[in-house]
Order: structure tokens, then C-alpha cells, then sequence
């Protein structure tokens, strides 16, 4: 491993968000409004975040501009932001760093504090939210007595429950007295897990802002909204607490959903769902001492210091490690995609929307092309039902891809990847076909997920053309991209894959051509053990639990049924046949895709589907030798998978097929939906031990990504 995995990264200056106050003239003469600005002084591409200098100006500033109310020299107050961003909340870098629970606690109680002044203040308070507010950040807002929002803000959320926290400066306590229990608890666990902020206008529709404002100068016209407020010309509702049964309904239905999603995996989200319980009846300085003692715990966990790597690991995504000169890349002006199926479709959506140029689909037969065509216009028809595409743009969207089962239509392509079945010897051909006719400045790249590209590209004339693109299942929802450099890519060709990957709004991780590459080679050996435990005799029920405490986003024969039983047949004996029998065979698994047997139950929506108990028939009957050994429990079945990860990811970074084990973990998050509570995988192995018992070390330093034990 490199000094980059071996060793911490510095703790990095807090950059001071300041606290900046001035006044401004009410319309009438109806005296003067303090507008308190937040502003950390840099452009808009670094978002504003309050650390604890920064929440002590903010304190001292609102200190003083109290005095002045007091003094009588002030009619209202109001908070705001830089351009684009009110706060996206606290300074994780600053919280992380945090070595002591009484430190973790006086972060807590110093927002608070500082917050608490506007509540306190004595005049009516208003944030003007003119951009994004997250965390901190819209808790400052929520502290206020009255709240704008600019039309254009698209990020306001409570995200601290996906980051090990809670919302720990009011969060907890306020949103349910505004918009009732039931949509708090959205807001503060339901939001955060699928990573759905509010824009503006949902945010106002349930109450967390009182008003939208569409104007050229929101701040000018925020000012005027709020002097009608102190007039008396706009009466801003405000809602009945809930009854006392409703909040008990309602939290302990939560509660019930949290164990059946992730079965007490992580602290947080209980932690956030015991504060807004109690929050009823509690009076505010009960709740936010609460909520300080619970920050303190979780910022001490190593949930949470695996959720800030992990922050950080997406954030800094975008700037991927190991890419070429962007200078290199060539320019996309038409796309040719070889395949018209699902995964083909989808490409192509993607390709047309993104890029904004021309695409065609080729297949064997117009059968083929029609049912391509037909995917396509069902992924728009998707697109303009959500909102995300005007009628206008779908029109023009399909009017750029066209379908054809001539090879000579791709013959102007400057860009063609393939998507047919997963079969070496039919990429081959394909790739054999389109190097005829393409210019030798066309680069031609594959979407398989486990061959070899090296030998896809092996009897080229121009090997060096192809790169690897590997897209995950749905396209144009998962945010990975796996970059895979084969034995003779180019830096041009390297270099155009992550250019399109950037314009398509993904995040790229170079990958070097081993088998599974990263995503599917540790996924499918996770499911291998799983059936291998099975065929030694561990109930299938049993073996579908055992991964619980991981916290995955399903259990694993949900995850087969998602990928489908058959294709992640292929992909485990194409990956026995590369790296031996790590990865086991599994005649069960054959027996039920010959037989297409479905291998999970329904559920309602939102929750996991158990395993189907009758396919322990399947595998009963078809188990070559009884197992010698005693069938695995759950926690031999955990251990089993750990083990095979650990040994796994030792033989991957051995071969480099990564750089760093970050990288590892940024493609389980990104492409396998791993939690941020975990940092992908290789911080699990760590504070379980598994990485020093079985590699006989860590893969990260200690306290880069879990409460050091230093």
C-alpha cells in the first residue's frame, strides 16, 4: 500500500465561517432589521459550514445585536447566507477530529447556545434561506420564528442520521412541533436513508418554511415579507401539537421499520427516533440537553467516524484518482451502442440526456431494436412523469436516438461500447465488426461486468482503443462508474472514459482488468459464502439473516434475486474459473436457475424480502456429500463472509487493482449502495478485527475512519 493508506491525513484548519451583521431599513420607517450574514468568504464552490470558531462568532454577534434589542434599538432580526448557501451544516472535518467525549458534548451545547439566541432574541427572528441548508445549517433556520425560501433552493434536509449523527442543534425537538410527528420523522429518517432533500416548494408545502419567493433580489423582498409580518398583514399558521397517541403511534411504528430495515446495524437513526419520542413532552432545554448527550455518544462512535470518511470519500470522488490529462480525452459528438437491451436502453438514455448528442442502437433483427426502442421511450415517459424532463426535452430526447440492424450506421460514431450478453467470445466478434468501419480515431469501450477486456481486445488491430465502462443496474441511478484499464488502453482512450463518466455525472474509479473487477468481484463472493453455508447444511433462513449486522441495503437473496439468480451464476463460476475456489461452486444455485425457481418472498414497499424457506428443498436435494463439520449460525456465517472479504481484498490490493483500499470502499458505497456507517468495507474490517487476524494488519491507519483506540 501506498503513504496514502498508511498514513492519517493532518487535521485540516477549521475555515471560519464569520458572522457579519448589519442593518437594514424597514419599508415604512418600521425601524431596522439586523440581517446576520454567514459567509466563510470563498466562492460558491465551497459550501459554508459553521465549526466551533465559527459557531463562537456567531454566538458573540448575536450576543451583542441582543443587547441592541434590548436597548430598543432594533424592531427584527434575520440570518442569511453567502450566495447558494445558507449552511451546509457543521464542519464534519472539525467534528471528527474531536478526541473526548466532554469536547464531543460542548459542540453540542455550544450550538445550542448559540442557536438559542434567536429563539431568546426578543424581537421576532427570521432566516432568509437563500441557498443550500443542511444539518447546522437548516437547524439555524428551524431556531428562527419565521422562515423564506428562495424558489431555486434544492437542498434543504436533516441529513445527520445517514452520518452517524442525530440532528443535534434543535433538529429533533422543533421539526415535529411544525409539521407533525409522522412528516418529522420523514424528514429526519426516511429523507436522509434515500438521500432526498426537500427542494423549496416541498419544504414549504409541509412546513418547515413559510413562504417561497420567486424575485429577482430574494433578500430585498424577504425584508419586505417580514415587515408585513411585524405589521400584522400576514399571519403565518401554525400547527397543533399532535395528541399523545398519535406521537406513540406513530414513533413506535417507526421503531418497528427500523428493526426491519436495519436491525439495529447503527445507532443514529434510534438515537434521532428516541429523541423526537420524547420530544412530546419535554420542555426545550430538556430536549436539547438530550440531544447534546446524544451527539456526544455517536460523535465518539465509530459509526460516525466511518460515516465522515465515507463523506469524504464520495466528496472528493469527482477527482478521480489515478486519470489521466483531461487534455487526452477525445471528443463524443455520436454514440453507438452495440446491443438493444435493458441495459443497452438504459445507456442510451443516459448517453442522449447527458452528453446531448446523437445515439444509435444496433442489434440483430428489428424484433430486437423495436423492444430496445420501446425501453427507451418507457425510461423518458418515466422522466417526464417524474418532473425531471419537460414534454419539450423528452420529444428532442428521443428524436436523438434512432435504432438500426445495419453495422454501417455506426461507422460515424466517434464513441461505441458494447452491451450484448456476457459471452467473451461474442464481445470479441462485435468488436472484430465495428473496427472495420469506425474511423481509427474512434474509441470503443465495454460494458461487461467481469471478463476480461484485455482478451476482448486482444485480436484487434488497435487494441489500445478499448477501454472499460462499467455501468451498474439502474444505470442512470447508481452514481459508479468502474474505469477499467486493459493491458494495452491508451491514455486517450483512459482518458475519454472518465470525460464521458464526468459528463454523465458519475463518479469514476480506475480499475485495472482482474476478474469482478471491484463491485462484483467482492458482491459475488459475499454471495457465494452465503450459498456455500447453505450447502453445508445452514438453513437458508439462517444464512439470509446473518448479514444483519452490516447493515446492508438488502438481505443476500434479495440481492441475488435483483441481479438475477442466473446472472449471478454466470458471474461466480466465471470468477471460480479466473481465482480458483475462493469462490465456490454451488450446485444448489445451479438446480434453481435450470429450474428458474424465485428465490424471495414479496414485502410490502420499502421493506427487505426474506428468502423464499421452500428453496431449502432445492438445496437439500441436490447436496453432493454431507458436511462433516457442524452447519454454520448466524455469526459463523457473518464470520465466513468477513473472512472471505478480508482474504479477498488482500489478494485485490496485492494485484492492484486499485490503488488504495479508499478506493474499495468508494465503489462499495457508490456501486453496491454500502453504508456510509460502515466507510464501504475496509473500515468494518478494521474495527472488527478481521483485517490484523486475518492480513496481520490494518488497511487504514487507526482513526482515520473509526474512534481511535490510541
Amino acid at each position: 500500500m501506498n503513504d496514502a493508506a498508511t498514513t492519517p491525513p493532518a487535521p485540516r484548519v477549521e475555515r471560519v465561517s464569520h458572522a457579519l451583521a448589519r442593518d437594514v431599513a424597514l419599508p415604512d420607517g418600521a425601524g431596522t432589521l439586523v440581517l446576520v450574514t454567514i459567509d466563510n468568504g470563498l466562492d460558491h464552490t465551497r459550501p459554508t459550514t459553521l465549526g466551533p470558531s465559527g459557531i463562537a462568532e456567531l454566538t458573540a454577534t448575536l450576543t451583542t445585536v441582543q443587547a441592541r434589542v434590548r436597548a430598543g434599538e432594533v424592531r427584527a432580526v434575520a440570518v442569511t447566507g453567502k450566495p447558494y448557501f445558507l449552511a451546509a451544516g457543521a464542519d464534519l472535518t472539525q467534528v471528527a477530529t474531536v478526541t473526548s467525549r466532554d469536547d464531543a458534548l460542548a459542540l453540542g451545547r455550544d450550538g445550542h447556545r448559540a442557536y438559542a439566541l434567536l429563539q431568546d432574541m426578543g424581537v421576532p427572528t427570521f432566516a432568509f434561506v437563500n441557498g443550500v441548508a443542511l444539518g447546522g445549517g437548516l437547524e439555524l433556520a428551524l431556531n428562527c420564528d419565521y422562515r423564506t425560501a428562495a424558489a431555486d433552493v434544492r437542498a434543504l434536509a436533516l441529513p445527520e442520521t445517514s452520518l452517524g449523527l442525530v440532528p443535534g442543534w434543535g433538529g429533533a425537538y422543533l421539526v415535529p412541533r411544525l409539521v407533525g410527528v409522522e412528516r418529522a420523522l420523514d424528514v429526519i429518517l426516511a429523507r436522509p436513508a434515500a438521500n432526498k432533500p426537500f427542494t423549496a416548494q416541498q419544504a414549504a408545502e409541509i412546513g418547515l418554511v413559510d413562504v417561497v419567493l420567486d424575485a429577482a433580489d430574494f433578500l430585498v423582498e424577504s425584508v419586505r415579507w417580514a415587515a408585513r409580518v411585524l405589521a400584522g398583514q400576514v399571519e403565518v399558521p401554525r400547527r397543533a401539537l399532535d395528541d399523545e397517541e398519535t406521537w406513540r403511534a406513530v414513533t413506535a411504528a417507526a421503531r418497528a421499520r427500523l428493526d426491519a430495515t436495519i436491525h439495529r446495524s447503527r445507532p443514529a437513526p434510534y438515537r434521532a427516533l428516541d429523541l423526537v419520542a420524547a420530544a412530546r413532552s419535554a420542555s426545550r432545554d430538556e430536549a436539547f440537553a438530550a440531544e447534546d448527550e446524544a451527539l456526544a455518544d455517536l460523535i465518539m462512535s465509530d459509526e460516525m467516524r466511518a460515516s465522515v470518511y465515507a463523506f469524504g470519500l464520495v466528496s472528493g470522488g469527482k477527482r478521480p484518482v489515478g486519470a489521466p490529462d483531461k487534455a487526452l480525452a477525445r471528443k463524443v459528438t455520436r454514440v453507438g451502442i452495440v446491443g438493444a437491451g435493458l441495459m443497452a436502453a438504459q445507456i442510451a438514455v443516459l448517453f442522449a440526456q447527458r452528453l446531448g448528442v446523437p445515439v444509435v442502437m444496433r442489434d440483430l433483427d428489428d424484433e430486437r431494436v423495436g423492444h430496445g426502442l420501446g425501453a427507451v421511450r418507457q425510461s423518458v415517459e418515466r422522466l417526464v412523469a417524474s418532473g425531471r424532463v419537460s414534454e419539450p426535452a423528452a420529444a428532442r430526447l428521443l428524436g436523438s436516438i434512432t435504432g438500426t440492424t445495419e453495422l454501417a450506421d455506426l461507422a460515424s460514431c466517434d464513441f461505441v461500447i458494447e452491451a450484448v450478453t456476457e459471452v467473451l467470445a461474442l464481445k470479441k466478434r462485435v468488436f472484430a465488426e465495428v473496427e472495420q468501419i469506425v474511423s481509427p480515431e474512434t474509441i470503443l469501450a465495454t460494458n461487461t461486468s467481469a471478463l476480461s477486456i484485455t482478451q476482448m481486445a486482444a485480436d484487434l488491430a488497435h487494441p489500445e482503443r478499448v477501454v472499460g465502462l462499467h455501468f451498474f443496474n439502474p444505470v442512470a441511478a447508481m452514481p459508479l462508474v468502474e474505469v477499467i484499464h486493459a493491458e494495452h488502453t491508451s491514455p486517450e482512450a483512459l482518458a475519454t472514459g472518465f470525460a464521458v463518466a464526468d459528463k454523465l455525472r458519475k463518479t469514476a474509479v480506475l480499475v485495472a482488468d482482474r476478474p469482478g473487477f471491484v463491485v462484483n468481484r467482492l458482491l459475488v463472493l459475499l454471495l457465494g459464502v452465503i450459498v456455500d453455508a447453505v450447502e453445508h447444511g445452514t438453513p437458508v433462513e439462517v444464512a439470509d439473516r446473518a448479514l444483519r449486522p452490516l447493515g446492508l441495503p438488502m438481505p443476500p437473496f434479495e440481492l441475488f434475486d435483483l441481479v438475477g439468480p442466473a446472472v449471478g451464476l454466470h458471474v461466480l463460476t466465471s470468477l471460480r474459473a479466473d481465482l480458483g475456489e475462493r469462490f465456490p461452486r454451488s450446485p444448489g444455485l445451479e438446480k434453481l436457475v435450470a429450474d428458474g425457481t424465485k428465490v424471495v418472498q414479496s414485502a410490502p414497499k420499502g421493506l427487505p424480502k426474506p428468502v423464499d424457506p421452500a428453496i431449502q428443498a432445492t438445496f437439500d436435494a441436490v447436496r453432493e456429500v454431507a458436511s462433516a463439520d457442524e452447519p454454520l449460525d448466524e455469526a459463523g456465517v457473518l464470520d465466513a463472509v468477513l473472512t472471505a472479504l478480508t482474504v479477498e481484498v488482500g489478494h485485490m490490493l496485492d494485484e492492484g487493482v486499485v490503488a488504495t483500499p479508499q478506493q474499495i470502499d468508494l465503489c462499495m458505497i457508490l456501486g453496491a449502495g454500502w453504508g456510509f456507517h460502515l466507510g464501504g468495507l475496509t473500515p468494518y474490517l478494521d474495527r472488527t478485527g478481521c483485517s490484523e487476524r486475518i492480513l496481520g494488519r490494518r488497511l487504514l491507519p487507526d482513526g482515520v475512519a473509526n474512534a481511535s483506540t490510541a
